[in-house]
């Protein structure tokens, strides 16, 4: 999946980022094509990006973006860093890892200090290995899987995601302490990794606290079809108390909608891709209800003062309210990368990867601290715990696991 082609020239990428969303007019605050002067120059400090706008992963990367424009803007109102302006640069990743990849060799090649990578370990990492390369930091927004380590891309790689290993455990604790469901049936969409380890690490916690897995099924991204699988959750000898999949939008809601269309009312619980805004839309106040999940962070004052900030500020520069908490990641991928560059006093990929791994962040999504490299730069945060009900999310509040699997 990695690669040092140069598939396309700066030109034709400018398009094709302002044909997906990105305006090439939008100045520091947007996604931009930019040109290798303006990446290179000295008074300028440029966060290169490869978020998908288009495909699969876009529901993920799009919000992600989102939030990154809004912390460069402002950075920039409050002077920039190190005395420089910054520059978010983003070209459409397109859910493709081969693009994801080509997009950073040519960011990189145009200046670029640091490099975004796609919300998963399938479509970020080909990014992460050419920052890599590059002698530069790499982060994601939100990739998960604890493959996502310093031991496989490199010692200046990150991602601001708690490993599944802590959101598994974390919906499993919440499950079995919390709420007290002591049996459960697991369905993993086998798709990606990032569904197939969320799965793993859900049911070792979960039997490691003493709850009983009733059952393990699979399903495929793109099947639209969960009739067997339901067959067969419908004919077990005992009735789960709760209901895990791992899966994620557009066949996430198909498989909640099978689920209560027959009948079975027990509790669905998931990851965060269940934070995605069409998936309360697909499902309605019919189907939409008694679903949990963990996440990142909750867009309400619930969730902090900072969040409560966020708010404001996105309110008045989009003038509405932002439809999903994956605005916070991007939000909070600049904000730390500001920050290491201020505590290291310089861009150089190394001095602030150490800035990363020796400082805690107070964030959006929760605080933050990272291992060292030689210990995989392991993510250790809380976890947002969310409901829908009736249609709605809510705010089930901050949780950290008091047991993870190792990866």
């Amino acid at each position: 999946m990695r690669t040092g082609l140069r598939t396309v020239g700066v030109i034709a990428m400018v398009l094709l980022a302002a044909a997906c969303g990105a305006d090439p007019n939008a100045g520091t605050a947007g996604a931009t094509g930019g040109t290798q002067g303006d990446a290179g120059s000295s008074d300028v400090i440029t966060i290169g990006a490869a978020l998908s706008l288009t495909g699969i992963q876009a529901p993920l990367d799009e919000p992600g973006l989102r939030g990154a424009q809004l912390a460069v803007k402002h950075l920039n109102e409050q002077g920039g860093v190190l005395g420089k302006e910054i520059k978010l640069v983003n070209l459409d990743g397109k859910s493709d890892p081969v693009t994801v990849g080509n997009n950073a060799v040519q960011l990189i090649s145009e200046g670029a200090k640091a490099i975004i990578a796609p919300c998963d370990f399938d479509f970020g990492s080909p990014a992460s290995r050419e920052a890599q390369s590059a002698g530069l930091v790499g982060i994601s927004t939100c990739a998960s899987s604890p493959l996502y380590n310093s031991d496989n891309l490199g010692d200046k790689q990150f991602t601001l995601s708690m490993w599944n290993t802590t959101m598994g455990a974390a919906g499993a604790e919440w499950a079995y302490t919390k709420q007290g469901w002591k049996t459960a049936y697991v369905v993993t969409d086998t798709f990606i990794d990032y569904t197939k380890s969320l799965s793993k690490y859900f049911i070792e916690t979960y039997k490691h606290l003493g709850g009983q897995v009733l059952g393990e099924d699979t399903y495929t991204q793109g099947d639209q079809n969960f009739s067997a699988q339901l067959q067969r959750l419908k004919t077990l000898p005992q009735q789960p108390e709760v209901i895990f999949v791992s899966s994620y939008m557009p066949d996430l809601a198909l498989i909640v909608r099978e689920i209560r269309s027959a009948g079975i009312t027990a509790p669905i619980m998931g990851g965060d891709s269940y934070d995605d805004p069409e998936l309360p839309k697909a499902l309605g106040d019919r189907f939409g209800d008694d679903i949990y999940y963990a996440t990142h962070s909750y867009l309400s004052d619930q969730a902090g003062s900072q969040v409560a900030e966020f708010l404001g500020a996105y309110q008045k520069e989009h003038g509405k309210e932002p439809d999903t908490a994956m605005v916070t990641t991007g939000y909070d991928v600049v904000m730390v990368l500001a920050d290491a560059m201020k505590r290291a006093g310089s861009t150089d990929g190394a001095a602030v990867a150490k800035a990363m791994e020796n400082n805690e962040f107070s964030l959006l999504t929760g605080k933050l601290t990272w291992s060292e490299a030689a210990k995989g730069h392991e993510p250790d945060k809380e976890a947002a715990m969310v409901s829908v009900k009736d249609g709605k999310t809510a705010f089930e509040g901050w949780f950290r696991p008091g047991w993870a699997p190792q990866p």
